[in-house]
């Protein structure tokens, strides 16, 4: 489901309630204030991915805020994202404030009051999703609100290039219609804020949690490598192969079933993309770590119940 809203067109007078009423509907109750007399600039476009919303706002100087009255009107329990394209804002929440500029984000809960202000004329990306799409305990989340993350460098510029480059290709229809690629964008979210949690000082339960994020977030970038193996794992995180073990057996899964499960659904996003049509079922395989066609072909029928084949025309034909 996509949307599209702008001021422009609009008398200069209705302009910013228009605006208000929009960021309101469109997110979760919020009032909206400015100090500029006149006409109003603003701008909205998005998406939803699954149970991902993924926004762009453009707009003059204002503030939004989330008040306890907000709150009690309507509490989805998400977390939002903003991140700046354009522009510079304030993100206030929790006793903390976090300075934004070009390529910074921050992560703020709709559950609690929070401000987001906007001194002139910017462009923010934003993110919404339920609060369990999270793998980190909501208390360590809850710490890390309104905290700046750096567009500029490790795991955090890492994801506000993903984001970017999300943003410029929102209207293309092989990324809007990508569940899955809202769920990664949201797992290396995790890895982000993992990254904060200082282990020491958190409940092992949290700290296994926060790990966890981390090891995945390893193996997904790790799965074109056939050789990919437990300890590889282990080593990379300064753990025990057997406490790895015991990682993915308390998540209710196994190691190898879990980048078995990874492999097979990226193979399946391929076979069921047109524009790689032409990709044999082998090289696609090959790309994500299944060399063995044999292989391929088994254990692609014993998660999808079709064979690989089959799975591409299927997909080919409900397009």
């Amino acid at each position: 489901m996509s949307y599209a809203l702008s001021t422009t067109g609009v008398a200069p007078a209705d302009q910013f309630p228009l605006w208000e009423s929009a960021v309101s509907h469109t997110f979760v109750p919020l009032r909206a204030s400015t100090t500029a007399v006149g006409p109003f600039r603003g701008r909205l476009r998005g998406r939803s991915l699954g149970n991902v919303g993924v926004f762009e706002a453009t707009a003059d100087a204002h503030t939004v805020r989330r008040t306890s009255r907000t709150i009690a009107a309507a509490d989805p329990e998400f977390y939002k994202l903003s991140l700046q394209l354009h522009g510079t804002a304030q993100l206030a929440q929790d006793g903390r404030q976090a300075a934004l500029a070009q390529g910074d984000f921050a992560i703020y809960d709709t559950t609690r009051p929070y401000t987001l202000a906007f001194d002139d004329f910017s462009s923010t990306l934003v993110l919404m999703f339920p609060r369990d799409m999270l793998c980190l305990p909501a208390g360590h989340v809850a710490n890390l609100t309104a905290t700046r993350f750096t567009g500029t460098a490790g795991v955090s510029g890492i994801v506000s290039a993903t984001l970017v480059n999300l943003a410029r290709n929102l209207d293309d229809p092989e990324v809007s219609g990508s569940f899955r690629l809202a769920r990664n964008v949201v797992d290396l979210l995790g890895t982000a804020l993992a990254d904060r949690v200082e282990y020491a000082d958190v409940p092992a339960e949290s700290a296994r949690a926060a790990l966890l994020v981390t090891i995945k977030s390893f193996v997904e970038s790790h799965l074109d490598d056939p050789t990919l193996a437990p300890s590889d794992i282990a080593a990379a995180h300064h753990i025990s192969t057997r406490y790895l073990h015991k990682l993915f057996s308390e998540a209710g899964t196994t190691v190898s079933a879990y980048i078995r499960h990874r492999r097979l659904e990226h193979c399946g996003q391929d076979l069921a993309d047109p524009g790689k049509h032409r990709l044999s079922i082998g090289v696609i395989g090959a790309r994500w770590g299944l060399p063995d066609a044999s292989y391929l072909s088994r254990a692609f029928k014993t998660e999808y119940g079709v064979s690989p084949s089959e799975y591409r025309r299927r997909g080919i034909m409900l397009r």
